[in-house]
C-alpha cells in the first residue's frame, strides 16, 4: 500500500509542477520580458491563466494530503524544521493570486501596474522557497531535538546549496512557461521572444543543476554518490538529458505540442530520478535516516486512503479534463 501512495504522491507533485509551475512561470516571463513586449505577454498571460489558475492548487493540496494522512510523523517534522520558508511560500501564493485578481477587478485601474509587479515578484519567490524545502529534504541533517532556535528553524535551509535549487526550480518552470506560451499565441514577435525566453531558461537550468550537484558534493551531501549508483535514477537522468536535443530542434522549428509533450516528459524524469535516488528514505536525520514505511501511518488509515484517492480521482480527473478543454475566452486587459 505505502508504494502505491507514493506513486500517487509523485504524480500529484509532477501535476502541480507540470500546470501550476508553468503559472509560477509565467509571472517570472513577464519580469524579465522587455518593456516593448511587456503589455502583449501579459494580456497573453491573463488570456491562457485566467480560466485555469485557481485550479492548479488541486495538486499541491492533494500532496499535502497525501502527506500528512499517510505519513503524519514526516509531515509534522517537516512543518516544523521548514517552516519559516513553507511561511513564505504560502504568503506568496495568497499574495500572488490577491495580486492576479485586483489588477483586473480594482476599481482604480491605475494601481494595475502595482498588482502586475507584485504577481511577478510573488511568482518568482512562491516557487524558489518550494525549491528550498526540497533542498532541505535532499540535504537532510534535521535535528530531532535542536538547541536552538537557529539549529531548529533557520540551519535546514539558509545555505548555498538550498538556495541553488530553489532558482532550478524557478527555471525549470520558467522554460515550461515559455514552451506553453509558445502555442498559444499567433503573434510573431511573442512566439519568437517566448522561443528566446525557453533557451535561456533552459540553459540556466543546466547550469544550476550541474552548480546543485558540485556544491552538494562540496557540502558533504554526497549527492552524486547517491544519484548515480542507483539505476532507476541513472536511467531517468539519461532520459531527461536525451530530450534536450529534439527541444532544441522543435524550438526553432516552433512545434507547440511536440515541444509540451518532451518538456512535460522533462520536468517527469527529474522528478522520478530525485524521487529514486532518495527512496526509501523520507528524512535524513543527523542520528540515522528514516524510511517512508518507518514512517507510514497504520495499514487501516493506507486502506482507507486509497478508497478516498480512487473516489476522489472520479470526481477531480474528468472535472479538470473538462477545464482544460473548455477554457472560456476572456477579456484581458
Amino acid at each position: 500500500m505505502v508504494e502505491t501512495i507514493l506513486i500517487i504522491l509523485l504524480l500529484a507533485l509532477c501535476l502541480y509542477c507540470l500546470f501550476g509551475g508553468a503559472d509560477f512561470g509565467a509571472g517570472i516571463l513577464s519580469l524579465f520580458t522587455p518593456s516593448e513586449l511587456k503589455s502583449a505577454q501579459r494580456k497573453l498571460v491573463t488570456k491562457v491563466m485566467g480560466p485555469v489558475w485557481e485550479a492548479n492548487h488541486v495538486w499541491l493540496i492533494l500532496a499535502i494530503v497525501i502527506l500528512f494522512t499517510a505519513f503524519p510523523k514526516a509531515y509534522a517534522q517537516m512543518s516544523i524544521t521548514f517552516h519559516v520558508p513553507l511561511t513564505l511560500m504560502l504568503l506568496g501564493i495568497i499574495f500572488r493570486g490577491c495580486s492576479f485578481t485586483f489588477r483586473h477587478y480594482d476599481a482604480f485601474p491605475d494601481y494595475g501596474s502595482y498588482y502586475w509587479r507584485a504577481f511577478e515578484v510573488a511568482s518568482l519567490l512562491t516557487p524558489f522557497f518550494l525549491g528550498v524545502v526540497a533542498a532541505g529534504l535532499i540535504r537532510g541533517q534535521i535535528e530531532p531535538s535542536p538547541s536552538s532556535f537557529f539549529e531548529g528553524y533557520i540551519a535546514n535551509w539558509l545555505n548555498l546549496f538550498s538556495f541553488l535549487v530553489g532558482f532550478f526550480l524557478c527555471a525549470l518552470f520558467t522554460f515550461l512557461a515559455a514552451v506553453y506560451l509558445v502555442g498559444e499565441t499567433e503573434n510573431e514577435k511573442l512566439r519568437g521572444l517566448c522561443v528566446k525566453q525557453a533557451r535561456y531558461a533552459n540553459l540556466v537550468a543546466i547550469v544550476l543543476g550541474g552548480a546543485i550537484f558540485l556544491v552538494g558534493e562540496y557540502s558533504g551531501i554526497v549527492l552524486v554518490h547517491r544519484f548515480f549508483t542507483e539505476p532507476w535514477s541513472i536511467v531517468c537522468f539519461a532520459l531527461a538529458s536525451l530530450t534536450l536535443v529534439p527541444l532544441w530542434l522543435f524550438l526553432k522549428q516552433r512545434r507547440a505540442w511536440h515541444l509540451r509533450v518532451l518538456a512535460g516528459m522533462q520536468i517527469f524524469f527529474i522528478l522520478a530520478g530525485w524521487f529514486c535516488a532518495q527512496f526509501p528514505v523520507l528524512l535524513f536525520m543527523t542520528d540515522r535516516p528514516y524510511t517512508f514505511y518507518e514512517l507510514a501511518a497504520p495499514a487501516a488509515t493506507l486502506k482507507q486512503m486509497l478508497i478516498a484517492l480512487a473516489v476522489g480521482s472520479c470526481l477531480i480527473v474528468p472535472a479538470f479534463v473538462y477545464l482544460l478543454r473548455k477554457q472560456p475566452k476572456i477579456i484581458s486587459n
